[in-house]
């Protein structure tokens, strides 16, 4: 019998695959978790060309979840046993596909966060202890540390003590853990970031700007044969928010340097924070540098640094960091009391002809002793944990600086960087 036209389309229509996926990245279907359950997935269709409209979880039958998008991130509480769930997308043509994931939730499989306690304000690096469970008999392979749905954080094992930098404000993190079954476990921890931000310092005016020669590294300003430098601000051609400072460095005496500094706080300050009655610098312990740096020629940059300075009652603080690119290729920290640079363990790496994000965090301890903490650079925090001493300096200095300096190589080659969404924040 021959079929007609109209239901050899029918019949075609109904044979087609719905060209639509959604995928359950979290959990693994089959896994074991804890009962808050981290459900991650994506979809897409090519059967509809408006898209896909929304997805949505069901557990047991029940819709829990509809997000209005094509990728879902969310954590259900589960009671314990086991549960059907199906991730579900909509499209805007009417069409529907779903996944399906069988889990068990036990409640010896979880993660108990010891540090920071949830709806609590704390001060950045922020502290985090936690531990994790499973019914896994291959026990738990990481942890890690999400902070406003970034992966900040990832630690081996079933415990994780970490110190991250965050800044001011409300911040939504999560701690999770993933054991070797495919089960994943997380535990919502809200904190607020506590301090005030100095932002865009790079366009700042105020800039002090000296030379200085090598051997002995005696400062100059203006007249300073064998080196020379130019900065200009207010760039937009290599920018991340149109506003970029260039530094420019270069001259015909080898391994001479160039200091930049701009005075943010107390004598002088470039920020309205005077500090006539000294009640301000008293009250600060902690002090983030945040900066986005672009390396314009990465083979020739000797080093790059990037300070905060304090000065108050006598004291001397100086919390220097630099990049020792071509030496010992690490970063070093500042030891005030004898005035060298240490290195630590960790490399210095940056992007060539590119921006690089590089966060610091310091702190003032209560005796004035100088704490390095961590190194952030482009997403990767390293704890750094030492202390050193202060130093003497007059007692009529008061105020606080921030710095950037650029060191010439042994043919003082001429190099350029640039700094943009430069942010000082303390508390």
């Amino acid at each position: 019998m021959k079929i007609s036209s109209p239901l050899l389309l029918i019949i075609g229509l109904l044979a087609m695959p719905a060209f639509a996926t959604v995928v359950v990245s979290s959990p693994s279907n089959g896994s074991t978790v804890g009962s808050n359950v981290q459900f991650v997935a994506s979809a897409n269709t090519t059967t509809c060309s408006r898209g896909v409209a929304s997805m949505g979880i069901y557990v047991d039958n029940s819709l829990k979840y509809v997000a209005s998008a094509i990728n879902l991130n969310t954590t259900l509480s589960l009671s314990t046993g086991g549960h059907r769930a199906v991730v579900q997308e909509w499209d805007y043509c009417g069409g529907v596909t779903s996944t399906t994931i069988n889990i068990t939730v036990n409640e010896q499989a979880g993660v108990a966060v010891t540090t920071p306690a949830s709806g609590s304000t704390v001060s950045s690096p922020v502290n985090y202890s936690a531990t994790a469970t499973t019914a896994c008999a291959k026990g738990v392979a990481a942890m890690g540390v999400y902070v406003n749905n970034s992966l900040a954080y990832v630690a081996s094992g079933s415990k994780l003590n970490a110190q991250l930098a965050m800044g001011a404000g409300n911040q939504k993190t999560t701690v999770q853990s993933w054991d070797n079954c495919g089960g994943a476990a997380t535990k919502t921890v809200n904190v607020t970031v506590g301090g005030k931000t100095l932002s865009n310092l790079q366009a700042s005016g105020g800039w002090n700007q000296w030379g200085e020669l090598a051997p002995v590294y005696a400062i100059c300003t203006s007249s300073c044969p064998g080196v020379n430098w130019s900065m200009y601000q207010h760039v937009s051609n290599i920018s991340l928010s149109g506003n970029a400072t260039q530094f420019n460095i270069g001259g015909t005496t080898p391994y001479s340097d160039v200091l930049w500094s701009n005075p943010i706080m107390g004598q002088g300050s470039t920020q309205g924070l005077p500090d006539t009655g000294h009640t301000l610098l008293p009250t600060l312990h902690n002090f983030t540098y945040d900066t986005y740096v672009f390396v314009t020629n990465y083979s020739i940059t000797q080093n790059l640094e990037f300070d905060i300075n304090m000065y108050m009652n006598g004291v001397g603080m100086e919390w220097g960091t630099e990049c020792n690119h071509l030496a010992d290729g690490v970063w070093d920290i500042w030891n005030n009391v004898e005035a060298k640079w240490m290195p630590t363990s960790v490399p210095c790496n940056l992007n060539n002809n590119a921006w690089n994000h590089v966060t610091l965090q310091v702190q003032r301890e209560a005796n004035n002793d100088l704490l390095y903490q961590s190194i952030t650079v482009n997403g990767t925090t390293h704890t750094i944990n030492q202390t050193v001493a202060p130093f003497q300096v007059p007692a009529g200095w008061w105020g606080m600086t921030v710095n950037y300096q650029m060191d010439g190589n042994y043919k003082q080659s001429a190099n350029t960087t640039y700094l943009d969404k430069f942010n000082v924040t303390y508390w």
